[in-house]
C-alpha cells in the first residue's frame, strides 16, 4: 500500500505543471471587457521567431550591440525617467509577486475559484480599455471611497472584491477575495495606494497582494495584453 502511494504521489508530481512553465504553455482565460464583450485569451509571451536566434549573450549585453545587432522586432522602448520607483514591498505581511507568480495566481487561483480569487486593475478604465493583463478586472483606485455622484462605480469595484456593502455604506470583508494589484510599473502608485487604502479600512492584509512590476513588466517580458476598445 505504501508503495502504491509513493507511485500515486511520483506520477501527480511528475505531471505537475511548474510555474516556471506556464510562460510557454500558455493560460486559457475569458477576459470580459468593459463594454461587457468576452474573449477566449490565452496568455502567453508573445515572442517573434527572429528574436530567438541572434548573438546576444550575458556578455555582450550591452547597448551598442543590442542597438546594431538585435532586430527592431525584439526590442521595446520606455521611458525611464518617469515617476518615483517604489519600494519593492508595501509593508512585511503583504506578499510581492514577480511575472511567474501572477500566471500561477491565475492558473491555478482565479480560473479554478473566481469567487475567492481576483487579479485587479488599479487604473483608469480608459488604461484597462487601452490593454490590461488577459482576466483582470478593472477597479480603479478612486472607486474605492464613496462618492455619491459615482455610486454605481463605488457598488462594482467592491462587488469585484467580494466585498458586501451594508448600510450606510459599512462593509463587510468576511467573503473578500485574495485579490492582486497592479498599475502601469514600478513607479505608479495606484496599485499600492488601492492596497494601503483597503487595509486601512479592515480588508485583510493576507488577502492583499501586489504585482509591483504591473504593466511595463508584464510587456517587458513579452507577454501579451488585451486588445484596445476602440
Amino acid at each position: 500500500m505504501k508503495i502504491l502511494i509513493i507511485l500515486f504521489t511520483l506520477i501527480v508530481y511528475g505531471n505537475a505543471i511548474k510555474p516556471t512553465s506556464l510562460q510557454y504553455s500558455g493560460i486559457n482565460v475569458v477576459h470580459t471587457y468593459s463594454n461587457g464583450v468576452k474573449e477566449k485569451i490565452k496568455i502567453r509571451r508573445d515572442i517573434d521567431p527572429s528574436c530567438l536566434n541572434f548573438g546576444l549573450t550575458a556578455e555582450n549585453f550591452d547597448k551598442e550591440n543590442i542597438e546594431k545587432n538585435v532586430p527592431k522586432e525584439c526590442k521595446q522602448v520606455f521611458i525611464t525617467t518617469r515617476g518615483t520607483i517604489l519600494p519593492l514591498y508595501i509593508n512585511d505581511k503583504i506578499k510581492t509577486y514577480s511575472e511567474i507568480e501572477v500566471l500561477n495566481f491565475i492558473f491555478t487561483k482565479t480560473l479554478k475559484e473566481p469567487n475567492k480569487y481576483v487579479l485587479v486593475d488599479s487604473r483608469k478604465p480608459s488604461w484597462f480599455d487601452k490593454g490590461t493583463i488577459p482576466s483582470a478586472v478593472s477597479v480603479p483606485v478612486e472607486d474605492l471611497r464613496y462618492d455619491e455622484d459615482f455610486e454605481d462605480e463605488f457598488k462594482t469595484a467592491y462587488k469585484n472584491l467580494g466585498v458586501k456593502i451594508l448600510d450606510n455604506n459599512k462593509l463587510d470583508f468576511s467573503e473578500a477575495k485574495t485579490a492582486v494589484f497592479f498599475c502601469n510599473g514600478p513607479w505608479c502608485p495606484l496599485s499600492s495606494r488601492s492596497i494601503k487604502y483597503l487595509n486601512s479600512i479592515g480588508y485583510p492584509e493576507s488577502k492583499l497582494i501586489w504585482y509591483r512590476g504591473g504593466i511595463s513588466a508584464w510587456e517587458a517580458v513579452s507577454l501579451n495584453l488585451t486588445k484596445e476598445i476602440k
